[in-house]
This record gives C-alpha cells, sequence and structure tokens, in this order.
C-alpha cells in the first residue's frame, strides 16, 4: 500500500515538474522558413508552432506551393480542419464508451486555410538533425484532422524521444478525394488531391524542417485507420520518393484503391447534377460545401454512388499500394499492426466457452462456427471465451496480406505487430485507436480512454519505446523487448504487445482463413 502510494505521488509529481515551466515567445521561438518568417512558442523544453501554411489551393486543383510574405506570421493556434459534413463526424453528444474515451475535438473548417501542419521540437538553435516523425490522422478520407484527438499533441513525444514531431491537415472527403479527370482539360489533374496534399506537405517538411532541428533525410510517416491506409498509399506515389526513409500502417493496411473506370463516371455525373457542362468548362467555385453534398446526396438517391478515395489514376497513383508492394517504396522499412477487437467497442459481456460458441454457429452456422471456435481456442488459448465474438480479423487480414507483400518483395523489412493491451477502466478492449496514447507518449491526454490506471502509464514507455526504436532506426527493437523478427510469410512472426509482450509465429493462420480483408 505505501509502495503505491509513493509511486502515485512519483507519477504526480513529475507530471507536474515536466509542466512547471515557463511558456514564452519573442525573437528566441522566431524561424525563417522558405516563405517567410514565423514565431511560435516555447512550452518548457518544447518549441511549438501551429498553423504553418504548408500549401494554398483552388478547388479541386492540385494543390501550390504557399505565397511567400515577409511580415511576421504568428503560428501559435491550431489552424482550421478541412470540410467535412456533420454527419460524417464523430457526434461529439454520442455518450457511447468510444465517444466519451475518444475526446474528439470538434474544430472551426475553412477550405481555404486548411493545409496546414503543426511542428514541435526541442530545439531550433542547437543545429542537431535529429529524426522527424511526420503523423498523419485517421478518420477514413472523409473525416479528421491533426488534432481531432487529444493524444495528436506532438509535445510529450517530441520532448520524451528528442525527435520532431510534425502533423498536417489536408482536404478530405468530395474536396479531396473525387476524381474530376473526366472532364479534361483543366481537371486532368483532379484525382487523389488529398494525397497531392500530404506529399506537398512532405516537400515542404524535406526543405525546412531542419530549421526546426530537424533531419530532412531521416523522416518517418505514419497513421492510423484511414491514415494507415493514406501512408499505404504514398508508399506508391512516385512523387513522394525521397521524402521518407521510414512508414508506419496502424489499422489501415491498404493493398489496392479505386479503379478510374468507376470513380471518373462520379466526377462527370456531379457536374451533370449541378447543371454544369460536362467538360473542362465547369465551374464548381459558384457551390457551397453543403451544395456539392447536397448534390452528392441526391445523386445517391439515383443509384449513383462515388465512394471518395484514392484513385490507381496511371500517373498521381500508377498502380495498387501492395498488389504487388510498389517499387517506389522498396527500400522503406514498414512497421505495420493492428488491435485485438478494433471495431468492437463494447466487450462487457461475460460468456462461457459454450455460450461464446453457440454465439459463433449462430453467426456463422453450425459446422463453420465449430471450426471458428477450435481456430480461435488454438490461436489464444488463454483468452477468455467471449473474445471469439469479437476478435478482429478483418483489419489483421489486411496487416498480414500487405506485410507478405513488402516481405515479397525482397527490399526492407516490415515488422508486424498486433497489439492486445485493454483497459480495465472501461469495456473498450484493445478498441480502434487504442494503441494511440501510447506510442505518442499522450496517456495523460487520453485518460478517459486509457483509464489514466498506474499500468497504463508503465505500458506508455514500452510502446512509445518500441514507435522511437523504429523511427530513429527502421527497427523496432528496444531493451527488454523479447527479439523482434521481421516478417515473412513462412515465419509469420508477429509481436504482441501487451504487459508482456512476445512473439508468436503463425499462430492464427489458421483463424485467418475465415477473415476478410476490409481496406
Amino acid at each position: 500500500m505505501i509502495k503505491k502510494l509513493f509511486l502515485t505521488i512519483v507519477a504526480a509529481l513529475s507530471a507536474t515538474i515536466s509542466f512547471a515551466q515557463p511558456i514564452t515567445a519573442g525573437e528566441h521561438t522566431r524561424v525563417s522558413t522558405t516563405y517567410g518568417p514565423i514565431e511560435g512558442y516555447q512550452d518548457g523544453n518544447i518549441f511549438t508552432f501551429k498553423g504553418i501554411k504548408y500549401a494554398k489551393a483552388e478547388r479541386f486543383m492540385a494543390p501550390e506551393n504557399p505565397d511567400k510574405f515577409e511580415k511576421l506570421q504568428q503560428c501559435k493556434l491550431y489552424g482550421p480542419q478541412a470540410p467535412q459534413s456533420e454527419s460524417l463526424r464523430w457526434n461529439a453528444n454520442n455518450q457511447t464508451d468510444y465517444a466519451f474515451g475518444n475526446q474528439f475535438v470538434l474544430e472551426p473548417m475553412d477550405e481555404a486555410n486548411c493545409l496546414v501542419l503543426n511542428v514541435w521540437t526541442p530545439s531550433i538553435n542547437d543545429n542537431k538533425r535529429r529524426p522527424v516523425f511526420v503523423w498523419i490522422h485517421g478518420g477514413g478520407y472523409a473525416t479528421g484532422s491533426g488534432h481531432d484527438l487529444p493524444c495528436y499533441e506532438g509535445r510529450s513525444l517530441a520532448e520524451y524521444g528528442d525527435i520532431v514531431v510534425v502533423n498536417i491537415n489536408h482536404r478530405l472527403n468530395i474536396l479531396g478525394y473525387i476524381d474530376l479527370t473526366g472532364l479534361g482539360g483543366k481537371y486532368s489533374k483532379s484525382v487523389n488531391l488529398g494525397m497531392q496534399d500530404i506529399v506537398k506537405s512532405l516537400e515542404w517538411i524535406h526543405n525546412n524542417i531542419s530549421k526546426f532541428g530537424g533531419d530532412p533525410d531521416n523522416v518517418t510517416i505514419g497513421g492510423q485507420s484511414g491514415g494507415g491506409g493514406k501512408v499505404s498509399t504514398v508508399l506508391a506515389m512516385p512523387s513522394a520518393k525521397g521524402l521518407f526513409k521510414r512508414a508506419i500502417v496502424q489499422s489501415g493496411s491498404t493493398i489496392r484503391q479505386a479503379e478510374p473506370q468507376n470513380t471518373q463516371k462520379f466526377g462527370i455525373a456531379l457536374a451533370e447534377e449541378l447543371g454544369q457542362p460536362a467538360n473542362e468548362n465547369a465551374d464548381f467555385s459558384k457551390f457551397t460545401y453543403d451544395e456539392l453534398n447536397e448534390a452528392v446526396s441526391r445523386l445517391a438517391k439515383k443509384g449513383v454512388r462515388g465512394g471518395f478515395s484514392p484513385v490507381v489514376d496511371g500517373t498521381i497513383l500508377p498502380q495498387h499500394p501492395f498488389a504487388p508492394a510498389s517499387e517506389v517504396s522498396k527500400d522503406v522499412p514498414m512497421l505495420i499492426g493492428t488491435d485485438f477487437n478494433e471495431f468492437t467497442f463494447d466487450i462487457s459481456r461475460n460468456m462461457s466457452e459454450a455460450e461464446a460458441i453457440d454465439a459463433v454457429k449462430k453467426r456463422m452456422g453450425e459446422e463453420n462456427g465449430a471450426k471458428f471456435a477450435a481456430a480461435f481456442r488454438k490461436a489464444y488459448p488463454n483468452a477468455p471465451a467471449k473474445a471469439m465474438t469479437y476478435i478482429d480479423l478483418g483489419f489483421r487480414a489486411s496487416a498480414v496480406n500487405q506485410a507478405t507483400a513488402k516481405s515479397k518483395q525482397g527490399g526492407a523489412p516490415a515488422y508486424l505487430y498486433l497489439f492486445t493491451w485493454a483497459p480495465t477502466s472501461n469495456a473498450l478492449g484493445a478498441s480502434h485507436g487504442m494503441e494511440l496514447p501510447f506510442m505518442l507518449h499522450n496517456v495523460s491526454l487520453q485518460r478517459e480512454m486509457t483509464g489514466a490506471s498506474e499500468a497504463a502509464y508503465k505500458f506508455e514507455k514500452v510502446i512509445s519505446d518500441i514507435w522511437l526504436s523504429f523511427i530513429k532506426t527502421g527497427n523496432p527493437n528496444t531493451k527488454g523487448l523479447p527479439t523482434w523478427e521481421p516478417y515473412s510469410e513462412k515465419s509469420g512472426v508477429t509481436m504482441i504487445l501487451d504487459n508482456k509482450c512476445y512473439p508468436a509465429k503463425n499462430h492464427d493462420r489458421e483463424l485467418l482463413q475465415y477473415s476478410k480483408p476490409i481496406w
């Protein structure tokens, strides 16, 4: 009891000491970027710059370099997020455990000024070249921002790991992922706009990050969920080659993307629905964002649907990302993984083995249910019975397929993980995004999700160290971790990330026969 109280006091004091430092701004927090001078602020040991414009873009046009400026720009506030329909965003009034745990931030939206990024760095004056970690947010290709989760804050990881952390905003949904190339003319490059934004942000980072204490030749890109899909896609984009050295894909492994014979038809239909000529003379600038979405809804009611996502257009994205793995990123090491129960957000119900097997049989049929239950128990002999009713196999199968494709390429290695740690304070389990506060070293900012237990803070160091090791070296092995071998189809090595981490070899290969990849 006394020991536990002591540890609690020490943790509290540490947190207090870390943040009980002055916040200052002035000449010592100014940086001259390629486009002009900016001023951020110093928060204790970390210099912070928010809302830096890395590009500009007209509606449905490719991004361009931002305008140059001579007057000092203040970069102390997060910039606006890309427009996104309220119907697409997680409902802030939703009182489910998932919404409560994530604590989504509702931010102002601005189409004209959403191409911004944020930087956290230990120094701007010591001439060091630190590893750079660029975080790409989730939310599919429709929602989100570099700050829509509290744990996306980059201060703690920058300080703990002595690295530079960057996160970005980019265009989303219809504004970022419609394909208008079927209209021709000025719209011939109006496809993969959100992905073009991301590459543009990486160009800005490459040209400017040394002024923030970062190494432009040592950049790691990472993302979770839709962010993982974006990272997967960037790995196949020739325009991004050389702008990053390593890649992390969390619960978003993407093998294939949309194809133009399907997406171009929707772009033409949208022009016609809005009363515009179905060619380069169409003018989309006169419509509000809401009017564009209303036109999309009308088309959907007519049976004309367009899923807004990256497209294999043949130029910007020449091929599907991992069918097979693109030669563009053959020399890029990857860290790939998923969470144990992903999109099941309530695992509170207790079940006996017989009840769980019966539930599986009702879902899959008598014979397949029995085989599934046996394969589950073989893969996870010590898991609670109820786990067989909510275990994720779709995200997991996509991750295995991606790691397999990467391994077959014979280039840089891929390391595969499965995050199984679950909080005891709620029923979320190892659900979608549970690893985020840990790898970003921000358990203190996402306490509602993790439960802020002593175990959570202890586990934070384990996971942050793994991610930092990969960011710095391309290898996730750390002191105290069992040897983590690169993935191959033969070995099937997956590192199980929990209070006790251990490598498993092809442990769920039989179980994955019942999966259907979803990305």
